[in-house]
């Protein structure tokens, strides 16, 4: 009997790895639309009514403003592929995770599309305040140490947090633009279970999180 009831059980374990394996193959890359680079709030306008929001509606994010916005924050604008914003010594070492309800994507500015990660919603993961589980929208930034070279690791976190820096005010200009809300957050919580939820190597290195939505009713 005890023989039979651990096979049930190996069995059990077997399926149930199975099931989350067969599952996260279900989430696909996603193709973004082109961005649009026209229109938006005057630049002075713009900087008048940059702010920071903790109280977010649930509503969905269109993949048009999801492209939008990430072209904003780290996207290629020019034909030698440099970015919207600024690296250090054009490292473009931060890569931009987006995590979604149905699941958490890798931006890939190069080919303007989401690559699939992981399936589920892990958004409770990217930071302690209530609002970011039901936010529409996480960004988490992550440093690859590997193609910061020649520098310490002390250096490489001050580089990384000052381009990361660079990158959030980004997101910050187009959500004002644009009429988003957006907090920028270093609480994060847990980071390693974060980084195993997002399957990071070890050499890549959570820097910050930054939640995007619409603003809630009234605020």
């Amino acid at each position: 009997m005890k023989s039979l009831n651990s096979k049930l059980v190996l069995l059990s374990v077997f399926m149930m790895a199975f099931a989350n394996f067969a599952g996260a193959q279900d989430l696909k890359d996603i193709a973004l639309p082109a961005p649009k680079m026209e229109g938006g709030k005057p630049f002075m306008q713009v900087l008048k009514e940059r702010h920071t929001s903790r109280a977010y509606d649930t509503k969905k994010l269109s993949l048009q403003i999801l492209s939008d916005l990430l072209w904003a924050a780290n996207g290629i604008n020019r034909t030698d592929g440099k970015r919207t914003a600024p690296s250090t010594m054009n490292w473009q070492e931060i890569d931009i995770y987006v995590v979604l309800e149905k699941g958490s994507y890798l931006y890939d500015p190069k080919a303007n599309s989401l690559k699939a990660v992981a399936k589920g919603d892990i958004r409770e993961k990217t930071g302690t305040q209530d609002f970011v589980a039901t936010a529409p929208l996480n960004l988490v930034f992550v440093a690859d140490s590997t193609k910061m070279t020649n520098v310490s690791p002390e250096e490489q976190m001050t580089y990384a947090f000052a381009d990361v820096g660079f990158i959030s005010q980004n997101v910050y200009l187009f959500c004002a633009s644009e009429g988003l809300a957006t907090v920028v957050r270093g609480l994060i919580g847990d980071k390693k279970a974060l980084a195993e939820a997002l399957k990071l190597p070890a050499e890549k290195k959570i820097i910050l999180a930054q939640t995007v939505g619409y603003p809630a009713a009234g605020k």
